[in-house]
């Protein structure tokens, strides 16, 4: 089976910086597609964005563009989220997700099988 575990996250002021990481074992890393996704106390789960990792494809949510950075090693079996000008409202709980198949909608919590336990972000205003 696939495992995915987040780390990275931590305790900010708004403005700040963090980089979220997750590892992935259990399958080939190649040509599948993993998101980042967050979930903040009595809230629904929202997506943040989606990488390709067999083909240059990257996408974002709107709440996030021009601020955060998903990216991968694939050597490393590792993907990353680089979030820049953090604001309270991003204060969540991070989870990476992937699915093997790359077809469907990249958005969907409902097309990602596999999810690790997810890391907490907290931003201070």
């Amino acid at each position: 089976q696939v495992q995915l575990v987040e780390s990275g996250g931590g305790s900010v002021q708004a403005g700040g910086s963090l980089r979220l990481s997750c590892v992935a074992s259990g399958s080939t890393f190649s040509n599948v597609r993993m998101a980042w996704f967050r979930q903040g106390p009595g809230t629904e789960r929202e997506w943040v964005a989606t990488l390709y990792t067999g083909v240059d494809i990257i996408r974002y949510g709107d709440s996030v563009k021009g601020r955060f950075t998903i990216s991968r090693d694939n050597a490393k079996n590792t993907l990353y989220l680089q979030m820049n000008s953090l604001k309270p409202e991003d204060s969540a709980m991070y989870y990476c997700a992937l699915n093997l198949a790359v077809s469907g909608n990249y958005h969907k919590e409902e097309n990602f099988k596999y999810w690790g336990q997810g890391t907490q972000v907290t931003v201070s205003s």
